[in-house]
């Protein structure tokens, strides 16, 4: 077997990819090479796509989507400290070696391919920072078993913490309340109360039914948030245009309207008994409409299809109060230099051990009925 550096992913020939357990959507050829061709990834954007691939009789048999990194936006694993200390020392911190489906902060297989194939391409990873004096390679949201491989081959393991709902089999979303205290139940009932209230009214579109327009209002509403924050967005019209041509069963819409007109949008991904909140905006504040939007839809579409889980997103602990519970997550990391590799790893076994006791604490305050909570 060979080892085979790729200029994108879209410079495979080989149509088929490489299997890999729970690689998912995010890792697809048509997600990567979306981003590749409409911008998003490459040129000035800080994402240099270098797919690492295993290569046996002219097959690519195993992958690693890989991205060489000049800054840390985009990731949802933060290393500012990190790369402030190499700044202290002197050191260059960038570039630096990332495999990960950019800007998606969703767990799935990052080293596609067996348990062999995996092995070659965890050590063809370590020798393409050595060869090429990188500071590291971090693979982000592995999942349990990829993390277990690089942690055997010396690479550090970091903690993180998402919050992911799990569907008990709800008949509908007025079930799913009667499993949470009352406090809880009677918080989301006002939140929706609020959005309804004011005369907004909430469309779920299914992928073919997700019409041009519709994808335009999305992406005002999108960029409209990002710039109210003071910044631009990573993704741009051409790139969902092109996953709702290539990838429309897997998207999931969500158009909010008041008096006919169009005000706000969220967008969502479906992949097999899994459903993924990614991208919402809005054009006018409306109170709790981001609850609406981003949770509360979702979790009735969630238990309308079936579907065993909904992720939110990265952080945030006010979705605990809506049904959503911790999840541990793992990024892997391997540092070149041995001098800060000893440091990061006694840094991460601290913030290990802060992660479970804030684990720990989250559980406490679960938003479903307990045995000792008053109904």
């Amino acid at each position: 077997m060979q080892l085979q550096l790729y200029d994108g992913v879209a410079a495979i020939a080989q149509p088929a990819w490489p299997a890999g357990e729970g690689a998912g959507v995010f890792v697809g050829r048509e997600w990567l090479t979306a981003l590749e061709e409409t911008g998003c990834v490459g040129g000035e954007t800080g994402w240099r796509p270098l797919p690492l691939a295993l290569e046996r009789d002219g097959r690519t048999v195993g992958l690693a989507p890989a991205y060489l990194k000049r800054h840390n936006r985009g990731e949802y694993v933060f290393d500012w400290s990190w790369s402030e200390a190499y700044a202290r020392a002197g050191l260059d911190y960038y570039p630096k070696l990332v495999v990960a489906s950019p800007f998606t902060p969703v767990t799935g297989s990052r080293l596609l391919g067996g348990a062999d194939e995996q092995a070659h391409l965890i050590d063809g990873l370590r020798q393409l920072v050595d060869d090429n004096g990188l500071s590291s390679a971090h693979v982000l949201f592995p999942t349990e078993d990829e993390a277990g491989r690089l942690r055997e081959a010396g690479w550090l393991l970091r903690d993180g913490v998402q919050f992911h709902w799990r569907n008990r089999d709800y008949a509908d979303f007025d079930d799913f309340l009667a499993t949470l205290s009352r406090d809880k139940r009677k918080k989301i009932r006002q939140e929706r109360r609020k959005v309804a209230d004011v005369g907004v009214t909430v469309r779920a579109l299914d992928g073919g039914d997700i019409a041009a327009t519709d994808w335009e209002l999305f992406f005002r509403c999108y960029r409209q948030t990002y710039l109210e924050h003071g910044s631009l967005p990573y993704l741009n019209l051409d790139f969902f245009r092109r996953i709702g041509e290539r990838l429309a069963g897997h998207c999931v819409m969500f158009i909010a309207s008041r008096e006919g007109r169009g005000i706000a949008a969220s967008l969502c991904v479906r992949d097999g008994d899994a459903l993924y909140g990614r991208y919402w905006g809005a054009l006018e504040e409306v109170p709790c409409l981001h609850f609406e939007l981003c949770y509360y839809q979702g979790l009735e579409y969630a238990i309308h299809q079936g579907l065993e889980t909904f992720e939110g997103g990265a952080q945030g602990e006010h979705k605990q109060a809506r049904g959503f519970e911790p999840e541990r997550t793992v990024s892997a990391h391997y540092i070149a230099d041995s001098r800060f590799r000893s440091a990061i790893a006694d840094w991460l076994r601290r913030e290990r051990e802060g992660v479970a006791d804030y684990v720990d604490q989250l559980f406490s305050h679960s938003a479903y009925k307990t045995l000792a909570r008053d109904e």
